[in-house]
């Protein structure tokens, strides 16, 4: 049996998100869905795997469901397909934020980068005063990343804070692209610049996996694989699963 995969995140707000906790559990046990969904005030952050109809079902009632009533009406949505279950359980957590930077003032929901479509991004790129930004973590970025591409060396997300303290300078970098698995980061990593005075920041819309998806390989800037925290490991470009190697979804 094929797996259906939907990768999502949408920053809205949900001050009542702790409330939303067991009814979202009880809905996705329903459908026979496994995976991993964060909840904070901020929004959702989720990935959830299922048979075709399961799957739809859950993305009809985080859209336009009464569970969150209109609020998820702009979800940020990828899908994959997987040869077995790619998840052990189903976990529906509370988090302080649905992706940690640790910094207030970064707040999608206000102001973010320009989202830049996969089939732009490579003009962006290859452009010489771009400079190309990986915003993932050093092992993912050791997986696989776009050509030219800068690594930040980070071990997690909020460590990009640092970097970028370190070794970025509005008054230098006048044109930042920057990429991350499915976009969420980037939200966060833009928002974060732009309130740090830089001028130009882009992102690219849907991340690496709309990229992969989209962009024929014949075309495609990307070199190696993505990581995908689940057990297909990784994928490549069409979205296929890799096929050796498995780990845990934690």
């Amino acid at each position: 049996m094929a797996y259906k995969v939907a990768a999502f995140y949408q920053f809205a707000a949900l001050p009542d998100f702790r409330e939303l906790r067991e009814p979202l559990r009880a809905v996705c046990a329903t459908l026979g869905l496994k995976g991993s969904v964060l909840l904070a005030h901020e929004g959702i952050n989720g990935t959830l795997a299922g048979d075709g109809q399961g799957v739809a079902a859950l993305v009809e009632e985080l859209a336009r469901g009464t569970l969150f009533g209109g609020r998820l009406d702009h979800l940020e949505l990828k899908y994959s397909t997987a040869g077995t279950m790619p998840f052990r359980r189903l976990k529906i957590r509370l988090k302080r934020e649905i992706v940690t930077l640790g910094d207030t003032s970064a707040d999608p929901a206000r102001r973010v980068g320009t989202y830049v479509d996969p089939a732009d991004w490579n003009d962006l790129i290859a452009a010489s005063d771009t400079l190309v930004l990986d915003t993932r973590n050093a092992f993912e970025v050791a997986m696989g990343t776009f050509e030219g591409a800068v690594d930040p060396g980070i071990r997690s997300f909020g460590q990009f804070k640092e970097f970028s303290a370190r070794h970025l300078d509005p008054r230098k970098h006048r044109r930042i692209a920057m990429f991350c698995t499915g976009g969420i980061r980037c939200e966060k990593a833009s928002a974060y610049l732009l309130s740090r005075g830089f001028a130009e920041v882009y992102h690219l819309k849907g991340g690496i996996l709309k990229y992969l998806e989209g962009v024929p390989e014949a075309k495609s800037r990307w070199r190696g694989e993505c990581f995908v925290f689940d057990e297909r490991v990784a994928l490549g470009h069409g979205l296929r699963e890799r096929t050796t190697g498995r780990q845990s979804d934690e």
